[in-house]
């Protein structure tokens, strides 16, 4: 089976869907299918890689947010009937949903993965007020649902949106490589800082608004002013960094540039004692899910899918400074902190999430095959 995959939102710092994509793909070839990609570029308009055939096509850049979106409709639905795949698997809800019309009158099953909440970022980031812009999302998904094949989703909290307009969405759980995200020393022999030792934090997630960088640096104040000896480093990158530098300023606080290389980022975030995903919207949180693998403790806002993924590995708190510098204080005083954080991570991995989406693949095309045989 050909299975071509298709994303708008990817760049080269991009953080979640990027590392889905290469997974799946590489996935899906060790499993002894051939998989393709088509994103916006910059790059070689074609590559070969480990996840696949690669196609980068002309795109144009979004402002201030790090992205590019592919517009031309017809040069990429020319390289759909190029490549003719047997599947197709769209990573976007909203600016590639023509592709699945392109799909069913190809005869192609088709899948429209849903990275992101849109009920959410319409609520949150949107002017609306709160009922027009659930309606807005509602309108949106109903649209979707019915282009696509089937949806797929990455968390139960990410299904519910679909389930509230009537769509049984299938989830599929991401996973991590728990041999590069592993601990840097066994977490049985950890011993919490104590007195003069100060508090290695790190913060995990992209800086962008619904991200909610800020309560982070936020909690390093609230840690502060209780009296802790504390520093976090925070990695990556996005269009907050410069306001949340001039935010953090007379904090203990080192903003470190985007690290390609997993397994250094893997060695980096291992030497922290705790972590921070304050995002309020994550459908999954891949970013905790990799921290977690190195063995690090995770405070996480009760909001979105973030406990289903920290669960009995970190702390689940509400989203304030405060709840969150209290969810820091409980970690450091759990037992086992480390073990559990390892052994919650360990009910994820890749070759799972990869057989879950390869069956609903094989699933929808044979149910193409029978209605048009």
């Amino acid at each position: 089976m050909h299975i071509l995959r298709v994303a708008n939102f990817v760049s080269p710092t991009s953080g979640g869907i990027k590392t889905a994509l290469r997974t799946w793909g590489e996935c899906y070839q060790a499993r002894g299918h051939r998989a393709s990609l088509i994103i916006p570029g910059p790059g070689p308009e074609i590559s070969e890689e480990s996840q696949g055939m690669v196609f980068r096509v002309p795109a144009t850049p979004i402002p201030g947010t790090g992205y590019s979106l592919m517009w031309d409709r017809t040069g990429v639905a020319r390289l759909l009937d190029a490549i003719a795949p047997d599947a197709l698997e769209v990573s976007d809800r909203a600016t590639t949903r023509w592709m699945g019309r392109w799909a069913r009158h190809n005869r192609v099953g088709s899948v429209m993965i849903s990275h992101e909440n849109m009920t959410g970022i319409m609520v949150r980031h949107t002017p609306l007020p709160h009922a027009p812009s659930v309606w807005s999302a509602d309108f949106i998904n109903r649209r979707s649902a019915h282009d696509y094949d089937a949806i797929v989703t990455p968390s139960h909290f990410s299904a519910e949106e679909w389930q509230h307009i009537g769509v049984d969405a299938v989830v599929v759980p991401l996973g991590v490589d728990l041999e590069v995200f592993t601990p840097t020393s066994d977490p049985a022999h950890y011993t919490a800082p104590g007195p003069g030792v100060s508090i290695e934090l790190i913060h995990c997630g992209r800086m962008s608004p619904e991200k909610r960088p800020e309560l982070s640096v936020e909690t390093v104040r609230e840690l502060v002013r209780r009296g802790h000896d504390v520093r976090m480093t925070m990695f990556g990158d996005g269009p907050l960094k410069a306001a949340l530098m001039e935010r953090a300023q007379n904090l203990p606080i080192v903003f470190h540039s985007y690290i390609t290389d997993r397994a250094e980022l893997a060695a980096r975030m291992g030497q922290a004692d705790i972590a921070l995903a304050p995002g309020p919207l994550e459908t999954f949180g891949l970013a905790a899910l990799e921290v977690l693998a190195c063995g690090v403790p995770t405070v996480c806002t009760d909001e979105g899918a973030l406990h289903e993924v920290v669960g009995d590995g970190g702390a689940i708190v509400p989203g304030t400074p405060a709840a969150f510098a209290d969810g820091v204080e409980t970690l450091l005083a759990r037992p086992n902190g480390r073990q559990r954080a390892r052994a919650q991570a360990e009910r994820f991995n890749w070759p799972d999430s990869a057989d879950r989406m390869l069956a609903l693949h094989e699933k929808l095309r044979t149910r193409h095959t029978r209605k048009h045989s």
